[in-house]
């Protein structure tokens, strides 16, 4: 009696929708899965114009029906949704990832979220692994824990989930959601003055948003070695408190810019009247203390050969797009 072999299933098509696209870390993210041959579809509330690789659908991450529609055909979703400034975290953020797990769920596509430490507290630091406990300080740290539980969740339903943590965010399209470029120096104008953040003594965990973007698209590459729930730490460059400022010192090169510490007191005196400021108040407590992120796992998974940009080489990018840098 002969046996026929049952054919293969067939292959998903490697199509993904970011969601924030416009953004620094999904603007990257879509950049990076297109260099590796995804078809990639950008949601964005307003129409955006034609190239760079992503085929733009109009939509609000708000409305469910938009994220479905959009989400038609995908095997991937990238929920890089972030609220310039932080504005209305507690109205829009939990409701945007839903509206990700439903669309997910409904075409059987992998979310993938850029994770931060934020959902980490001081009982965690300084070293950092997937498994750290997680009792965060801040309403935003709250809020990320449960954006992770509801992706747990929705991996026992059907919706595979990859979480990517790293430290903070820099870059080119990177946005004023940024320390770099909301408190270190001021974006579109050239460097004169930098605010040193990190506290003297102390180191903290920076990731160039095109290391963590061409991270997550190698993982993607190898989704079918994932877990249904994956979680990878990316580690980045551990710096110490003037290493950034350095670098940016550097790059800057003539007429030498100073460097002022940040005016903490200032900005927690300040807090009730000025958002960005209550903002940045709320997160101080991940600048006094040294914070680095263990990828051990990470490299056992992609190997040795991590993505990471030499960081004057990064810092220069990164300057150049935010267009404090003389064209030449």
């Amino acid at each position: 009696m002969s046996h026929t072999q049952s054919p293969a299933p067939p292959a998903r098509p490697r199509i993904a929708l970011v969601i924030g696209a416009t953004g620094g870390i999904g603007g990257e993210t879509a950049a990076a899965l297109a260099r590796h041959g995804w078809t990639v579809r950008g949601l964005s509330r307003r129409p955006q114009p034609a190239g760079a690789g992503i085929d733009w659908v109009v939509g609000d991450a708000m409305n469910a029906d938009d994220v479905r529609r959009a989400a038609e055909g995908v095997s991937l979703i990238v929920h890089a949704a972030n609220p310039p400034g932080y504005r209305d975290w507690d109205k829009l953020v939990l409701p945007m990832i839903d509206n990700t797990i439903a669309a997910a769920k409904a075409v059987g596509a992998r979310i993938v979220l850029p994770g931060t430490v934020y959902n980490f507290g001081p009982d965690a630091f300084p070293s950092l692994r997937e498994t750290s406990p997680q009792r965060p300080l801040t309403r935003k740290g709250a809020i990320r824990v449960e954006m992770e539980k509801r992706l747990a969740a929705a991996a026992q339903a059907g919706a595979s989930a990859l979480i990517v943590r790293a430290g903070d965010y820099f870059g080119p399209r990177t946005t004023d959601n940024s320390v770099f470029s909301a408190a270190m120096i001021q974006r579109g104008a050239p460097v004169r003055r930098i605010l040193e953040v990190t506290a003297r003594g102390t180191s903290h965990a920076w990731a160039y948003l095109p290391d963590v973007a061409e991270t997550i698209a190698r993982l993607m590459d190898r989704d079918s070695e994932l877990a249904p729930f994956e979680m990878f730490h990316y580690a980045g460059y551990q710096l110490a408190a003037g290493d950034m400022a350095g670098a940016i010192t550097r790059t800057v090169g003539a007429p030498r810019p100073s460097v002022w510490s940040f005016p903490w007191m200032l900005v927690v005196a300040l807090q009730p009247f000025v958002r960005l400021f209550r903002e940045l108040a709320e997160m101080r407590y991940l600048w006094r203390t040294s914070i680095a992120l263990d990828d051990r796992k990470l490299r056992a998974f992609l190997g040795a050969a991590m993505p990471l940009t030499p960081l004057d080489e990064a810092v220069r990018a990164s300057l150049k797009g935010l267009g404090c840098l003389p064209a030449r």
